[in-house]
């Protein structure tokens, strides 16, 4: 357990690091967007049909399905039951909550992968310095609940893949909670189907051949991509959704409400190809021009410790099945997120990314082991 006695400086900084985090934001007060009063108004709706969710989700007066947000509307019915005028208050520190028990359930992942509580530490302390972190927990949005639900995700196959075991039912059960969530869970359901039928074959993992294939998926989703959008502009043009999809590509839209990364509009296959192929680059990149500067120098840095985690895992990391099988795991999700909203949409703000960060974050402390580990054998 993680709370054990020789864990003490590691429970200490994952209590720092939460008490700075919330400190930063309740000093900040809750952010009420567009879509927060969506769910506001979501909750009212549910709470006058006497919490009767069959007749919530089959109202076909709404325009989104509602089945796609039941998870965090209901939480805000909560909230407002018990907590009257202060419910935003109450939405928002049950998001600080989450902050808590993903940083948990990030250390109880690494431990599972036998990494020394020190380096566990170390990461821990740096975790703070997201600019995520620092942004979405305040915000009353799906965005913390989402992120939670994916480290959560991301522990449950870190212990199988440790303990040998399936834990379908659990996995079941995350799946549903982030269908629940948010429709742009789609990518995670998918990642989880990939990598379970892969888990079943016995399959050599090592970090040359990883790659590879990340490689060749950064080549082959745009190109996927492409061949969908001819496929709209030619059979779906009538259809109103997806003619929202087909206009951003005539656009030349890269980011959301981000013109300067925009393209020229695109005529030709190629040129398609670029757009899609340059908003799945875009989607990892830590620096735009319109953010302040604190903001890209905090990006900058998370976007260096992840490339020199990867490097040094790629070039000294050996055959060791088990944090293959995890890193694999972390890079399938991160990709088909970064594919599937280079299709759809990359908001302006970048917050479809955030659930991918704390994954991606575990990569550090399993490339520092590896390198410790060389280091002494070197001078052994």
């Amino acid at each position: 357990m993680i709370f054990k006695e020789n864990y003490k400086i590691l429970n200490l900084t994952i209590l720092i690091s939460t008490l700075l985090i919330s400190y930063y934001h309740l000093n900040k007060g809750f952010v009420m967007s567009g879509d927060s009063y969506w769910y506001s108004q979501a909750a009212d709706n549910l709470i006058e049909l006497d919490l009767k969710i069959h007749k919530y989700i089959f109202n076909k007066e709404q325009v989104v399905p509602n089945f796609f947000y039941l998870f965090p509307v209901f939480l805000v019915v909560i909230s407002k039951l018990l907590f009257g005028a202060e419910w935003q208050y109450a939405f928002m520190i049950f998001n600080l909550i989450l902050v808590l028990f993903s940083l948990i359930l990030f250390s109880k992942s690494l431990l599972l992968l036998n990494i020394k509580p020190a380096l566990i530490s170390l990461t821990i302390i740096i975790i703070p310095l997201s600019s995520d972190l620092l942004t979405w927990p305040r915000y009353i949005l799906t965005d913390m609940i989402f992120s939670f639900l994916v480290i959560t995700l991301v522990y449950t196959i870190v212990k199988s893949i440790a303990k040998e075991k399936s834990y379908y039912l659990i996995l079941i059960s995350i799946i549903t909670l982030m269908f629940l969530t948010r429709p742009t869970s789609i990518p995670f359901i998918f990642s989880i189907i990939c990598f379970v039928l892969i888990k079943k074959k016995k399959i050599i993992y090592n970090p040359k051949s990883i790659l590879l294939i990340f490689f060749l998926l950064i080549v082959l989703m745009p190109l996927v991509s492409t061949l969908l959008y001819q496929f709209m502009e030619n059979f779906l043009i009538n259809n109103s959704k997806v003619l929202i999809l087909i206009n951003m590509v005539k656009d030349g839209m890269i980011i959301h409400d981000r013109p300067e990364t925009w393209v020229r509009s695109p005529n030709t296959f190629l040129e398609v190809f670029y757009l899609y192929f340059k908003r799945l680059i875009f989607f990892f990149t830590p620096y735009i021009k319109s953010f302040s500067m604190a903001h890209n120098i905090i990006n900058l840095l998370q976007a260096f410790i992840i490339l020199f985690s990867l490097s040094i895992w790629f070039f000294l990391g050996d055959k060791n099945n088990i944090i293959n099988k995890v890193i694999f795991f972390i890079l399938l999700i991160s990709i088909l997120t970064a594919g599937f909203h280079s299709f759809t949409l990359i908001d302006y703000d970048f917050r479809y990314r955030f659930p991918i960060i704390l994954p991606l974050m575990i990569i550090f402390p399993l490339s520092l082991s590896i390198l410790i580990k060389k280091l002494f054998s070197k001078m052994l």
